[in-house]
């Protein structure tokens, strides 16, 4: 099988690349830092008129008529450009949102107990999650039989969306580029506006939910770190996907796995970007006469990263083929590894100027962090190996590699 790239999907990758140098280049980055990621609208109808939202859209309803491997490669390029906005969320309510495929409307997505990036600048709300988060939610709040009617992908508009709003809660964030609210605790939105009792009762749960978790800037650690950020339950997230592992690639969490692989191919961009600006700076900046490129230490840092971000290329390329969940998580984690190790280590190279507010590693940093506790998290994607490895069955006990049977434990080797 041929895995490499068509010439079409490469012309598909360096035009986003040329695009996003024009519309959102350093001081257009720089600027949105200034705005605290407020969402500049005619950047979003550049990226709609582009067909970035409507990629997978079919021609017949005004899309481009692509596949995931295509919306894979135009999420590295968003996340090599440090691109900020619910990209995921909008390119996944293309089709289901009027105005999302052209750029019109700005739609974020509610995941179970995850903030909700964005949410006072959205036109409208998609629920992710599907049996597996109802299934949750119900366990928690079992006075409340709506929170099972919910189907994967319904959404939250008008008045359903301002008391939604209403009751959730800002938070702070890691990232800079992205306002955080939480969502009101213990439910999924069911799309009606609460009665003036409920609405005050959630908004009281949302409180005492803010104040018991740590808010997303208190979670610096590489991974964030095995836990989705605000999630009150570490094994909750765990808990919803692990039961994929035996669904069908229709099951009912679908849009998370995709959101998933997205988020994964935004990573990936990070990361080959860090690499790159390490690869430079350790180029052009000079120590004792020499370039700290030529230094071992500095070498093997560079080299780390490289070996780290190809087989997360490797692994997100053959889960867009494949869109099996399975290979997703294995995507997710190589990614968000590759991620946020690259961009320690860009920081690193940096030296004392990587840590100023001028430079960019950090932002790099910061939303890798993010995107790590997003739809999928580390722990959850190990779980999900796990148990894929656990229903494939005992591996055989005779080696062909080797020409002699696999000894029993405790047995001569």
């Amino acid at each position: 099988m041929d895995f490499q790239l068509s010439d079409d999907q490469r012309a598909l990758r360096s035009g986003m690349r040329d695009l996003l140098g024009a519309v959102f280049d350093r001081d257009r980055l720089r600027a949105a830092v200034e705005r605290d990621g407020a969402l500049d609208r005619s950047l979003w109808r550049e990226l709609g008129a582009a067909g970035f939202f409507a990629l997978r859209l079919p021609e017949d309803e005004g899309g481009v008529g692509l596949g995931l491997p295509e919306a894979v490669l135009l999420f590295e390029e968003a996340g090599r450009a440090l691109l900020p906005g619910p990209l995921v969320a909008t390119h996944l309510a293309a089709g289901r949102v009027k105005g999302a495929a052209e750029g019109e409307a700005v739609v974020t997505a509610v995941d179970g107990m995850l903030p909700v990036a964005h949410l006072a600048e959205a036109d409208a709300v998609l629920l992710v999650g599907g049996e597996a988060v109802r299934a949750r939610e119900a366990r928690q709040a079992p006075q409340a039989p709506e929170a099972r009617e919910l189907p994967d992908g319904r959404t939250l508009t008008g008045e359903a969306l301002r008391a939604f709003l209403a009751a959730a809660r800002p938070v702070r964030s890691m990232d800079p580029l992205t306002p955080l609210h939480r969502a009101p605790a213990g439910r999924v939105p069911t799309g009606r506006p609460p009665t003036a009792e409920g609405g005050r009762a959630a908004s009281e749960r949302a409180r005492a939910e803010a104040d018991r978790a740590p808010a997303a800037s208190e979670r610096t650690r590489a991974d964030t770190d095995r836990a989705p950020v605000g999630s009150e339950h570490p094994g909750a997230d765990t808990e919803r996907v692990a039961g994929a592992v035996a669904r069908t690639p229709a099951h009912a969490g679908r849009l998370r796995f995709e959101a998933a692989l997205l988020t994964a191919a935004e990573q990936l961009g990070s990361a080959v970007r860090t690499t790159e600006a390490a690869v430079q700076h350790a180029r052009d900046r000079e120590q004792f006469g020499s370039p700290i490129g030529s230094f071992q230490a500095v070498k093997h840092l560079c080299a780390d990263m490289l070996a780290r971000t190809e087989p997360a290329r490797a692994a997100v390329y053959a889960a867009a083929l494949t869109g099996d969940p399975l290979e997703i998580a294995a995507a997710k984690l190589l990614a968000d590894e590759a991620a946020v190790r690259n961009a320690r280590d860009c920081l690193q190279i940096h030296g004392g100027m990587g840590f100023t507010w001028e430079a960019d590693v950090h932002l790099h940093l910061k939303r890798a962090w993010l995107r790590a506790a997003s739809w999928l998290t580390g722990a959850a994607a190990e779980e999900m190996l796990a148990a894929g490895l656990v229903a494939a069955g005992p591996l055989p006990r005779s080696s062909a590699a080797y020409g002699r049977p696999v000894p029993e434990a405790g047995g001569e080797g």
